[in-house]
């Protein structure tokens, strides 16, 4: 009776039902996890895209060799390149994902990259000594759907770092330190890179990873560490390694840059290099300390 007096106040609403607003554009984060551990060669079917070649995990890529042909899988990068440019990549692409080309050095390597929602991007790339621009980027496209299907298919692999590895080293840390005010600049701060294995600070820069090719130039001591310093274009770099920690055959490499401003490194450069190089090394962890 009080719900007719009412004249229906007492009646059930219902939400409306919401929109299906259809798949959610993936992102570097939701494609890969955590951008510090991730094992880019699980991104690479070496059987199918490679056949023979031998893949080896750096902190930040995937490295695998077959013969003369080298192909990359990674960095991940977030600025923007004007090489990269549109093209018709002929496999599915995820929802909010770009497959895209850059035309930088493209007599010897075919490079794609894969674009997420963020406008993050992973970079692939094909090299070699052959002069067949095709066959590369054959292979490229090949590497571009496979890291694609591991990331639809939730089969991105972790990376673990023993202790004493330097996969474990904060780099930034490492440049935050007055005594380098003078190689970086005045009021320059660490600025982390998207792994996390990477810092610049101002006019200096560290890089921690695996190696992949043996370092060039002469060595020396620096910072108590066999050392090898060179400079090429605008930067003078030091280059120092150890026994990679649980990847035997191989050696992890911390390598230190700095810029020249004002254009092609030289001695100051280089002086500076070595300054820095000083500063950073000593911290470094060494397999075998307490």
């Amino acid at each position: 009776m009080l719900c007719a007096l009412l004249a229906g106040g007492c009646a059930t609403t219902q939400a409306a039902p919401e929109r299906d607003s259809g798949p959610t554009p993936l992102t570097a984060a939701g494609a890969l996890g955590d951008f510090g551990d991730v094992d880019y060669c699980s991104l690479l079917n070496v059987p199918e895209v490679a056949p023979g070649a031998v893949a080896v995990p750096t902190f930040e890529s995937c490295h695998a060799t077959a013969g003369p042909r080298t192909i990359l899988v990674g960095p991940l990068a977030f600025d923007s390149d004007p090489n990269i440019k549109p093209y018709d990549y002929p496999g599915p692409v995820p929802e909010g994902v770009a497959v895209q080309q850059s035309m930088f050095n493209d007599r010897s390597a075919c490079t794609r990259a894969i674009t997420f929602a963020d406008g993050n991007r992973l970079d692939l790339s094909v090299t070699d000594d052959a002069g067949d621009q095709a066959a590369r980027c054959e292979v490229a496209d090949a590497a571009v759907g496979s890291a694609l299907a591991a990331i639809t298919a939730h089969k991105v692999g972790r990376l673990t770092f023993p202790d004493r590895s330097w996969g474990r080293v904060a780099p930034c840390a490492l440049l935050d330190n007055p005594d380098l005010d003078a190689a970086a600049g005045p009021g320059s701060q660490p600025a982390t890179g998207l792994s996390g294995h990477s810092c610049i600070r101002g006019k200096v820069s560290l890089k921690l990873t695996v190696e992949t090719a043996a370092p060039d130039g002469p060595s020396e001591q620096l910072g108590g560490r066999d050392a090898h310093i060179r400079a090429a274009d605008a930067f003078c770099l030091v280059d120092t390694t150890q026994p990679a920690p649980g990847l035997p055959g191989h050696r992890e490499l911390a390598e230190i840059s700095v810029v020249e401003t004002a254009g092609t490194a030289g001695d100051g450069t280089c002086a500076l290099a070595r300054s820095a190089a000083a500063v950073i090394l000593p911290r470094l962890p060494t397999p075998g300390q307490p």
